[in-house]
């Protein structure tokens, strides 16, 4: 491919098909995803990730994001995906990349609520969007602009979308939660704004990465904790210290990923590798959560030959995380201008793509799925 075609692709309106289109003329004529790029320099960086590479389909969005860079540059540049704590622990890439001590990281925003509360909406928040709506937004809907210039002001970074898990799980129980009672007093692992919910409905939460959510189950150092979904659940092993597995994931209507990239590197880079590494980004967010949607239904068929116990949180348990949620929302807004500024355009999309939804998507599901199931 030419470099004038790689700008095209990453500076116009970027779609699968498009992607699609790319990687059939390469494979018909036997060349190479650009092949025109000797004049350009050979850089070499490594990323920094909040993911155990054993959760193939999450770090995967790391690999899928690093193979296509690689592939669109002719292999002169390459980054490498590093395991969480391996460059950084995993709940710190952000801070890492905007200290610049590595160049870029593949993580949550929802992890450094600390530093920003509207950092919540680049993954997502209670009762928020779903995955088609959440990449509407940040593509169509003026959301990505929003937040890079959040990222760009408080942290010297740059980020792409690059992975989305899809709606996740409610989460593992030790023991059944049929109240809002029976909520407090847990100790649950879930981060974001999620989190902040359950505090406020009387849950103890603390904020683990994925690879100590087994040990604190089973050691009793909590007594519930909530992941992706049921593919990376049971790599994880939950359903072995945790019998009850709920339904659905309110907290996390979907999850976005995100590449994380210093300021400073990424304006050093030609305009053809930053045109490369978006195509790339968005190639990753497209693969990430069409393997979820294929995957987690097999899996969560495992999970119950396994005698796995699904459960639906209530209406009452629903309804008051719901309102908890609205709450913290308003709360926020009070509080903080970068909050208010994100929320107030993200309240307004959302509520135009929950009205279109509901008209046609959501009917014609709730149609075709009671007919086929009735």
């Amino acid at each position: 491919m030419k470099r004038r075609t790689l700008n095209q692709i990453a500076l116009g309106t970027i779609s699968a098909a498009g992607l699609a289109a790319c990687q059939q003329s390469n494979s018909a004529t036997g060349t190479s995803n650009a092949s025109s790029t000797t004049d350009l320099p050979t850089i070499e960086w490594e990323m920094a990730t909040s993911w155990p590479v054993a959760l193939d389909t999450i770090f995967g969005g790391a690999q899928v994001f690093s193979d296509r860079l690689a592939s669109l540059t002719g292999d002169r540049f390459k980054i490498t995906p590093r395991a969480a704590g391996e460059l950084a622990p995993p709940l710190e890439v952000l801070n890492v990349v905007s200290q610049g001590a590595v160049p870029c990281g593949h993580s949550a925003s929802y992890y450094y609520l600390g530093k920003s509360p509207a950092l919540a909406f680049g993954t997502t928040v209670p009762f928020g969007l779903t995955a088609q709506q959440q990449n509407a937004w940040l593509y169509e809907g003026g959301g990505l602009q929003k937040l890079q210039e959040l990222y760009a002001s408080k942290f010297n970074v740059i980020q792409f979308p690059a992975g989305n898990t899809g709606t996740q799980m409610g989460g593992w129980f030790r023991k059944e939660i049929k109240s809002v009672n029976d909520l407090r007093g847990l100790k649950m692992r879930i981060p974001g704004l999620g989190g902040q919910v359950m505090a406020k409905l009387g849950v103890t939460v603390q904020n683990l990465p994925g690879g100590e959510i087994f040990q604190a189950l089973q050691t009793g150092a909590i007594d519930a904790a909530e992941w992706v979904g049921p593919y990376d659940d049971e790599k994880l092993g939950l359903n072995e210290v945790a019998q009850y597995y709920y339904h659905p994931g309110w907290w996390e209507p979907s999850a976005t990923l995100e590449v994380q990239i210093n300021l400073n590197e990424w304006n050093n880079l030609p305009p053809q590798y930053q045109s490369a590494v978006q195509t790339a980004a968005y190639e990753a967010n497209v693969t990430m959560l069409s393997r979820y949607e294929t995957r987690n239904n097999e899996a969560l068929q495992r999970l119950v030959d396994k005698g796995v116990q699904l459960r639906s949180y209530s209406d009452e348990i629903m309804e008051a995380a719901q309102q908890a949620a609205l709450e913290l929302y308003d709360e926020f807004a009070a509080q903080d201008a970068d909050f208010q500024s994100v929320y107030s355009e993200w309240r307004e999309f959302r509520d135009r793509v929950y009205a279109w939804d509901n008209l046609n998507e959501s009917s014609f599901t709730r149609f075709t799925y009671s007919k086929l199931n009735g």
